[in-house]
């Protein structure tokens, strides 16, 4: 086996995924777009995981949005900025076929999560509409959490949550046109209810921007008899970014 491995990647030299240079492991950034890539660490909001100015002091601290925004999620992280090479990564993993950004991303996001899981914690991932998983194939959001869970050793449901209609895309949309497109439009999935009540819940997504799905599927959740919901995404939307 470690021969053939050593063949395949004689033959097919290891990448980065962001720009294709050789790199020695799989699954990873070269030196330079790991230079460029704005993971976030540091000083953060507590609730949406957004980066923020200064020292922590060790209190909870929260954003100028999750300050004024109702949040029904308890705690957030996100694990890059949406910019630069990080929104290179979100859009080839959600528009562009790279399934394979899924495994990098999800250990990322998961290293971060650690702080947001309790032993019985289940990870369910924000859900498409069916048309738009049948025209991409794939649920990023699901894929994403089946990396985390695999990593946490945590059970995923990757249908717990149901988007029975087609809503428009939000890209472009204010705020409160978010929320308003949103509300009512994610269900907890009767069949999967057992899954999920009584339980504590990490809702995985790919970006943060208001906040609006995120809101909507935690309140579907919480409505389905989970006892908490945390977030994790793999990027957030940054207004100084």
């Amino acid at each position: 086996m470690m021969r053939m491995q050593s063949v395949i990647r004689a033959i097919y030299p290891a990448q980065c995924v962001a720009c294709e240079t050789q790199t020695e492991a799989e699954n990873g950034l070269c030196g330079t777009c790991w230079r460029d890539t704005q993971f976030i660490d540091g000083t953060i909001c507590d609730t949406c995981g957004t980066p923020l100015p200064g020292d922590s002091d060790g209190q909870r601290l929260q954003c100028d949005d999750c300050m004024v925004i109702a949040r029904p999620w308890e705690r957030g992280r996100a694990a890059l900025v949406y910019t630069g090479i990080g929104r290179k990564l979100v859009l080839g993993l959600k528009h562009g076929d790279r399934t394979d950004l899924a495994q990098p991303a999800g250990l990322w996001m998961a290293r971060l999560a650690r702080a947001l899981i309790h032993p019985d914690t289940v990870v369910v991932p924000v859900p498409l509409h069916w048309s738009r998983l049948l025209r991409r194939r794939y649920n990023q959001a699901g894929l994403l959490a089946q990396v985390i869970a695999r990593d946490l050793q945590r059970p995923v449901c990757v249908d717990a949550l149901l988007r029975p209609r087609k809503t428009a895309p939000l890209e472009g949309h204010s705020r409160d046109a978010r929320f308003a497109a949103l509300t009512g439009q994610i269900t907890a999935n009767p069949r999967q209810k057992a899954q999920i009540a009584g339980k504590p819940v990490l809702l995985v997504d790919d970006v943060m921007t208001s906040g609006a799905t995120l809101a909507a599927c935690t309140e579907a959740l919480l409505q389905g008899g989970a006892t908490r919901v945390s977030t994790i995404t793999l990027a957030r939307v940054v207004k100084d970014a």
